[in-house]
Formats: structure tokens, sequence, C-alpha cells
């Protein structure tokens, strides 16, 4: 475009300048001159201008590229958040399943192993509970076991015959029994007993083994 300005100013100078005095000469080259500056600063309004231009489109463009990355940032960010959430309560909802199910075992558990030791103790007893509850005051001399010399002097009761033992606790309780110095204790032991508690607390010692 400048380069067109100045050969139109050009072209008319000499126009005039091949036509005219040395004035129209003068007037020629000073017309020249300035359309020359003209050009020149027209071309570099242009340059700023389209300097201004690229500029402003490079920092719309970034600040769009920075807002669009600040959306992607916060939108990753809450997206994880709720994912974590999410996994958070799923975890916490397992951990009380696996609770409530290792307390259910548990008691169930716990269940089975009453029952198999009162079903133990039946069987070694023959559910014969009377004798037990009977046999709860010999405990102190004999042991619970039976298994215990009655201040060191008497023989071991437990697993003898149940005929044999409910024969000595009969005889004791008549007072014509006296082994090893203990009639007399053992008949006031004995005294308060029936013939059926001294037949059920014979037959419950006699299951001890």
């Amino acid at each position: 475009m400048n380069k067109i300005i100045i050969l139109s100013v050009t072209t008319i100078a000499m126009l005039t300048f091949s036509g005219c005095g040395d004035d129209a000469k003068e007037s020629a080259k000073s017309a020249v001159e300035v359309a020359k500056e003209t050009a020149s600063k027209t071309a570099d309004a242009a340059k700023e201008a389209a300097s201004a231009a690229v500029s402003k489109t490079t920092e719309a463009v970034k600040e769009t590229a920075t807002q669009a990355a600040e959306s992607a940032k916060e939108s990753v960010k809450e997206t994880a958040a709720k994912a974590a959430e999410a996994t958070k309560e799923a975890a916490q909802a397992t951990v009380e399943k696996a609770k409530e199910t290792a307390q259910a075992a548990a008691e169930s558990v716990k269940e089975k192993a009453s029952a198999a030791a009162s079903a133990a103790t039946a069987a070694a007893t023959g559910g014969n509970e009377k004798g037990k509850a009977v046999f709860a005051k010999c405990v102190s001399c004999h042991g619970a076991d039976g298994k215990t010399k009655a201040l060191g002097k008497s023989e071991i009761i437990a697993g003898q015959a149940a005929a044999d033992l409910e024969k000595k606790l009969q005889e004791y309780k008549a007072g014509t029994r006296n082994v090893a110095g203990m009639g007399m204790l053992m008949k006031g032991q004995v005294a308060p007993l029936s013939d059926e508690d001294i037949k059920a607390v014979a037959e419950y010692i006699s299951s001890l083994k």
C-alpha cells in the first residue's frame, strides 16, 4: 500500500516537475516527502494495531485456557472428593457388616460351646443333677472331681461302684461305719440325706472319672 501511495505521489510530482519551474519542482519534492512520511506513519500505525490485536488475542487465549484449566482442576478435585467419600462410606459399611457377622459368629460359637459343655456334663453325670447338687457339700473334702483324700485319710471315692458307695453311705448314716476315724464326721454329713439322695449322690460319684 505504501509503495502505491509513494508511486502515485511520485508520478504526480514528475508530471508537475516536467511542466513547471523551480518552485513547482520544490513543491513536488515536498509533496513526495510528505507522502513518504504519511505512508511510513500509516505503516507504523498498522503494525502497532496488528501487534496490539495479536497481543489482545494472545491474552484472551491465555485467559480462556487458564480458566478452562482451573475449571477442569476443580472438577477433578470434586470428582475425587466424591469418589473418596463413597469409598469411605463403602468401607465403613463393610466394617460394620464384618463386625455384625463376627459378633453373630461369636454368639453362635458361645451358644454351641455352652450347649456342648452342658451335654458333656450331663453325659459325665448321666444327667444326674440331683446327685450333683447333693455332692456339692462333699466337694470341700473330696474335691470337685472326687479324687481328693478327705483330711488326707480317706480313700479316693471317684469312680467307685454306685452300689458300693450307696452301701457305705448308708452305713455312715447308721453309725456302723468308721474308717480312719471318719465315722462321726461322715454321719453328720449323711444324716440329713434321704435314701433317694444317697442313691443319687452314689451314682454321681460313680460317674466321676
